[in-house]
């Protein structure tokens, strides 16, 4: 039985490498590195970085599209490698699906809106009759903001917005505990954007789910999520609570993405600290922070030895060095 303070997704020192090159020039992409993270029940976090940080990556290993090259994923307290058999990974996959950045390609252009919701419906609630399917692809239908009409258009038939919206239908569909959104409205008009915001806070609201919003936008971050995971070179480098994180960043690469969020106040400049866009290296990266070759902070220590999550304030950590160091047993710091 579920513990009742058990997180309902937890991943313990998550890390999937991809083999590159052939022959004797093969390395080895380190996409994503030792990454742990929790999500609770009816919570919203968000997955902030850059594009390349490894964000999609992660979605895409919880979704168990990939499998970690090491390290653990527990739904409810139990291992994912602990599933056996079809209809435990259809289980799984029923209660977290994904939606993902393009709207069109994530529907089949040959059918009717219906298709996918109803085809999820018998999937994943085989015991429900037909008017009952019918019934429920209109509630899920309702739930993300359209009428039931939608469900007898094509997908060409509907706008960006709309068949967005149609996504998230498709993942109600399947009874989910937790979606993936992996950045689902920057395909989209900016005056739009804040509607599919405001449908996923809905949902947690009214279908209990919780979500795991995958995105390189910290201001739409900030309007909808309760936590914040910062994501850079494969590695999370900082986490806490959004407003706590936001308002006292201890990483210097949250700071860089604080400082690209538009201000009409600001000057027309750029700080010359900020403005390096050296990428990570990550295709056999050597030890040391993946940060420091833009980092205004950084030390002799950053090129040597990897920067792990230390705490810095209450529920909220960063991997730094020089802002959050590592606490010696003498209570000094490292």
């Amino acid at each position: 039985m579920t513990e009742p303070d058990t997180p309902l997704l937890e991943l313990r020192g998550i890390t999937r490498h991809f083999k590159v090159g052939t022959g004797l020039s093969r390395r080895l992409l380190h996409a994503v590195d030792d990454v742990d993270l929790s999500i609770g029940a009816r919570e919203i976090v968000a997955l902030v970085g850059e594009s390349g940080s490894g964000k999609s990556t992660l979605a895409r290993l919880v979704a168990q599209v990939h499998r970690p090259t090491k390290g653990d994923i527990l739904y409810q307290g139990r291992p994912l490698s602990d599933q056996r058999g079809r209809r435990a990974k259809l289980a799984y996959r029923g209660a977290v699906p994904m939606v993902f950045q393009d709207p069109f390609s994530s529907l089949n252009p040959a059918y009717r809106v219906s298709h996918g919701i109803l085809r999820g419906i018998t999937l994943h609630q085989p015991r429900l009759g037909r008017a009952e399917r019918q019934a429920e692809a209109e509630r899920v239908t309702e739930a993300v903001g359209l009428g039931p009409e939608v469900l007898g258009r094509y997908p060409y038939e509907l706008s960006g917005g709309q068949r967005q919206r149609i996504g998230f239908a498709q993942a109600l569909a399947h009874r989910p505990r937790l979606i993936l959104a992996d950045e689902p409205v920057s395909m989209l008009d900016v005056s739009i954007r804040i509607g599919l915001l405001n449908v996923m806070a809905e949902l947690r609201e009214t279908e209990g789910v919780s979500l795991l919003y995958i995105t390189h936008d910290i201001a739409s971050a900030r309007y909808l999520a309760d936590r914040i995971a910062v994501m850079y070179g494969g590695h999370i480098v900082e986490t806490g609570p959004t407003e706590e994180v936001l308002a006292h960043p201890r990483h210097p690469y949250t700071d860089l993405l604080l400082s690209a969020v538009p201000d009409p106040r600001a000057p027309l400049d750029v700080d010359a600290a900020t403005a390096k866009s050296d990428p990570p290296v990550v295709i056999d990266p050597t030890p040391g922070c993946r940060f420091r070759a833009r980092c205004p902070l950084a030390v002799d220590v950053c090129a040597h030895v990897t920067p792990r999550l230390n705490p810095v304030a209450a529920g909220h950590t960063a991997a730094c060095h020089v802002n959050a160091p590592v606490p010696a047993a003498d209570g000094a710091t490292a």
